[in-house]
C-alpha cells in the first residue's frame, strides 16, 4: 500500500489468498505484486488448512518463509459444524490445528460458535455450545493459543448479543473477537451497534462488505457495513491488530463449502476480484 494512510496506519494487511487462486505459488506471486506480507492461512492447492499433514505444512512455511510472507491467522474451519454433530472427533482436530499454529508461528486460530438447527431457537442451544466452548477454550490456554470467534452466519454467534454473551463468559487470552461486518449484514444486524457491543474485545478484523438488501457481498465500503465509520472508530481507539481482506467478490474453489447457501458471484477473475477488494480497502484507509 503505497499511498500514506490517514487511518489505521500500524494495522498490519492480512488475507484468504485461497481467493486468489487454489495455486499456493500463484497465491505467493500475487501478494508479491501487491505488497502484502500477511495470510490468513484456510486452503492452498486445494487442501484446507485443518487437514493439511506436517510434511505438507513444512513445505507450505517454506514457500510462504521464501516470499517473506507470514501467517497472520490459522482461518480454520473450528466450530464450523452443527451443534447435534460429534464434538470429541472435532476437539482433536482442534489439538492438530494448535500444532499448525505453533509450526506457522501465529498465536492466532480463528474459530466459530456451531450451526444451530434450521428454523431452530438460537437460545435453545445456549448450554451445548456452552459447554463446547468452555472445552476448546480450555484447550486453547492449554496450548497458548488464542481463539479468534468469527461472527459466521448461522451459527450460535451470528448476531452482536449473542457475540456478547461469548465474550462476556469466555473472553481472555484465549478467547477474543473478530469482527466481520459482511456476516453481520447478511443477518440483519446493525454494524454500527454490533460494534458498541463489542468493541472492548475486537482483536481481529474481517474486511468485507455487503447490501442489506439481499446479501450481496461488495468491495468495503460500498455496502450497508459502516466499514468506513467503524474503521475510523477503530483508529481512534488505537486499535493496531490485523485487517484481514476476505473479499467474497469471485466464485473461488471452495466457496460452497465455506457458506451455507453460497450466492453466486458476479466476477469469476478471482485475481481480479481480489484486487478491486484490495483497492477499496486501500482507498478507506488512505481517504482517497
Amino acid at each position: 500500500m503505497e499511498t500514506e494512510r490517514k487511518i489505521l496506519k500500524d494495522c498490519p494487511i492480512s488475507c484468504f489468498a485461497d481467493e486468489i487462486s487454489t495455486s499456493l505459488d500463484r497465491q505467493i506471486a500475487v501478494l508479491h505484486d501487491l505488497g502484502i506480507s500477511h495470510i490468513e492461512l484456510r486452503s492452498t492447492d486445494n487442501v484446507n488448512v485443518a487437514d493439511y499433514s506436517m510434511d505438507y505444512a513444512k513445505e507450505v512455511r517454506r514457500k510462504l518463509a521464501d516470499a517473506g510472507i507470514r501467517v497472520s491467522a490459522i482461518g480454520s474451519p473450528i466450530g464450523k459444524i452443527g451443534i447435534e454433530d460429534d464434538f470429541n472427533e472435532h476437539l482433536k482436530k482442534l489439538q492438530h490445528v494448535e500444532t499448525l499454529a505453533d509450526l506457522f508461528e501465529t498465536k492466532y486460530i480463528r474459530m466459530f460458535s456451531f450451526y444451530m438447527p434450521e428454523n431452530s431457537d438460537p437460545s435453545a442451544y445456549r448450554d451445548p455450545v456452552f459447554f463446547r466452548m468452555e472445552q476448546m477454550v480450555n484447550e486453547a490456554a492449554h496450548s497458548g493459543i488464542t481463539l479468534l470467534h468469527e461472527n459466521e452466519k448461522g451459527i450460535y454467534g451470528d448476531n452482536a448479543p449473542r457475540c456478547l454473551e461469548l465474550m462476556k463468559q469466555f473472553y481472555g487470552d484465549a478467547f477474543r473477537c473478530t469482527f466481520d461486518f459482511a456476516n453481520f449484514v447478511q443477518c440483519r444486524q446493525d454494524t454500527l451497534a454490533a460494534y458498541e457491543m463489542l468493541k472492548p474485545y475486537i482483536t481481529y478484523v474481517h474486511i468485507k462488505d455487503a447490501k442489506t438488501a439481499d446479501g450481496t457481498v461488495v468491495p468495503a465500503g460500498t455496502g450497508d457495513g459502516n466499514v468506513n465509520r467503524i474503521l475510523t472508530a477503530l483508529d481512534q481507539t488505537g486499535y493496531n491488530g490485523f485487517l484481514s481482506l476476505e473479499p467474497h467478490l469471485a466464485n473461488f474453489a471452495g466457496l460452497g463449502s465455506l457458506e451455507k447457501d453460497a450466492a453466486v458471484r458476479v466476477e469469476n477473475d478471482t485475481e481480479k476480484a481480489f484486487c478491486v477488494a484490495y483497492r477499496a480497502l486501500e482507498k478507506i484507509l488512505t481517504g482517497k
